[in-house]
């Protein structure tokens, strides 16, 4: 629909968003608008005053870009999305895939020929045995490190307790004395 058919109290009770498709969807070029002009356009069909542009611009533009029927095409230009084919932009934003190297490719296989003869070669009963083994032996020696520990510990505690001890002892003595 056009904006001409819309009264004047129609344009005002109207969404910006609904005004801005109005406006592109009319246009017979279909070259995008930039946003600053399509808040012009919005601005003078609508009849806004600044304050309550200001107080409303926040939302459009989260609505245009929420919108399905708008597109960005960069540099802040907008149009309709059945404007453009799905795989038509002005900017680029696939990244080039680089080609990849044939060298490492035949290292790959070699190196998972050499994984198939290995594996052929492994015994996976003497393995998991093994690691059971060793699993124990880690435990035990953990549990003999801990203990280690807490009996070091205590005994630097209670060297500790006996020169407080002997400091507080000397102190009262010192007291009595004078």
């Amino acid at each position: 629909m056009s904006l001409a058919q819309y009264s004047k109290t129609d344009l005002k009770e109207m969404s910006m968003i609904e005004i801005a498709y109005a406006l592109l969807e009319e246009k017979t070029d279909r070259q995008a608008m930039s946003f600053q002009e399509i808040i012009a356009e919005i601005k003078a069909a609508a009849e806004m005053s600044d304050q309550e542009l200001k107080t409303r611009l926040a939302q459009f533009y989260t609505d245009i870009n929420i919108d399905g029927r708008f597109l960005t095409v960069g540099d802040n230009h907008w149009g309709l999305r059945g404007w453009y084919p799905f795989d038509q932009a002005e900017e680029e934003v696939i990244p080039v895939a680089k080609p990849k190297k044939k060298k490492a490719k035949k290292a790959v296989v070699e190196e998972v020929e050499d994984f198939d003869d290995l594996e052929e070669d492994l015994d996976y009963e003497d393995v998991d045995d093994l690691d059971e083994e060793e699993d124990f032996e880690d435990i035990d020696e953990l549990e003999e490190d801990e203990d280690d520990l807490a009996e070091d510990d205590f005994d630097d505690l209670e060297d500790d307790l006996d020169d407080d001890e002997e400091d507080e002892e000397e102190d009262y003595e010192d007291e009595k004395e004078k």
